[in-house]
């Protein structure tokens, strides 16, 4: 195996880290990845993958099977709370989640493929777009660039604080929680504020929806099922003293470990709205975004990615319980056959999404070498 450069894929990720781009606008970031990349000779580049996504594929000497490592792009709306000297320079938005991390190591595996290729078969390395959102991985999979190329197996990591550094957290079946993200809209008629009776407020509504949804998974699912329902954001009316409000909107986001489950409590809030519109007079309406599928592993593909890191004398953490949190990931791992995985960030690091969160530059080559390895051994 070639040499890594790791302090080559350090500056990288600190490039990245202080230019960040939202979901949806990754221009520079893909463009930046994909010039770090094509020194390393890759055989095909596919760009414009469902907006601003983009594969680099390295060919085997010999026909074989197809493997996929994939990488987000997207930064989050979040202003960071550090002061080194590669900080963010953009206002209120940061890399929060650590893709800039993810998306250095991917560039490292590319750069061993430039002096010695796969024995056979392909690898394919894939930068997402729009993870954050959730609707990046489903967008690619819908796109005619990348659905020729089928993949036989496909994975992904994600650096995860609490956990010592560098180990690998590992769990067969579901790995992340699926989510939804729910926009309830009230509409009932505005009124002077002094006559409060000529119009329709759908403020009492309001109290009593987001004090009953959140208890819908206490009260509908099995003591051993998982499932949140979190109110987000709230808005009633208008910053606007004369006036009875005719207008709220409600933002929710739900959680479960399965399908089941998200479809029982899915049901359940539709219900609860419903009711608690008519009985004070409103219309309403219900919007759904953001939607993630669990994240479900396959367990010989969680056996390569523990004997490879046993072999690289890396720790395994092996966990009893999903996580709460969700990745569009799923959405591969729904339709291919694959894992999602865990790197420790440091047991007292800094949580995802936190704006004193940094990605630890020391989990990138090991990081690198455990994807190699997964590849030589499906190779």
């Amino acid at each position: 195996m070639k040499e890594l450069n790791y302090e080559e894929l350090v500056k990288l990720r600190r490039k990245l880290h202080r230019n960040p781009e939202l979901a949806g606008n990754e221009i520079n970031t893909s463009d930046t990845i994909k010039n770090f990349i094509n020194r390393f000779n890759p055989d095909e580049i596919i760009t414009g993958i469902a907006g601003n996504g983009v594969a680099f594929v390295f060919k085997g000497n010999h026909k074989g099977k197809t493997i996929l490592f994939r990488s987000e792009l997207d930064a989050l709306p979040i202003d960071e709370q550090n002061n080194f000297e590669y900080k963010s320079s953009v206002e209120n938005v940061a890399h929060k989640c650590g893709h800039d991390g993810h998306m250095s190591i991917l560039s490292g595996l590319a750069s061993l493929f430039e002096t010695e290729k796969p024995e056979k078969g392909k690898v394919m390395i894939l930068f997402q777009p729009a993870e954050e959102i959730g609707r990046g991985a489903n967008a690619v999979l819908n796109d005619n660039k990348f659905s020729s190329l089928k993949p036989d197996y496909v994975f992904a990591l994600h650096n995860l604080p609490g956990f010592p550094v560098g180990s690998v957290i590992l769990k067969p079946g579901i790995f992340a929680a699926a989510s939804k993200g729910m926009i309830v809209k009230l509409y009932g008629k505005t009124s002077h504020a002094s006559e409060p009776e000529n119009g329709v407020t759908p403020t009492p509504a309001v109290a009593s929806i987001i004090q009953k949804l959140p208890m819908i998974p206490k009260n509908i699912l099995a003591q051993n099922k998982f499932g949140l329902v979190t109110v987000i954001h709230v808005r009633i009316g208008d910053v606007a003293f004369g006036t009875t409000p005719g207008y709220a909107e409600i933002m929710i986001t739900l959680r479960t470990y399965d399908d089941e489950s998200m479809n029982l409590i899915v049901s359940e809030c539709e219900k609860i709205i419903k009711e608690e519109s008519e009985k004070y007079g409103l219309k309403h309406s219900i919007e759904w975004t953001e939607e993630f599928p669990s994240s479900v592993n396959d367990g010989e593909c969680v056996s390569v990615i523990k004997e490879c890191s046993e072999r690289l004398n890396m720790n395994v953490v092996e966990i009893d319980q999903p996580f709460k949190w969700s990745e569009d990931f799923g959405h591969f791992l729904n339709k291919y056959k694959g894992a999602l995985f865990g790197i420790g960030s440091g047991e007292d690091h800094p949580d995802l999404h936190n704006p004193d969160y940094d990605f630890p530059d020391e989990i990138i080559k090991p990081s690198v070498e455990l994807f190699y390895s997964i590849m030589k051994e499906l190779l």
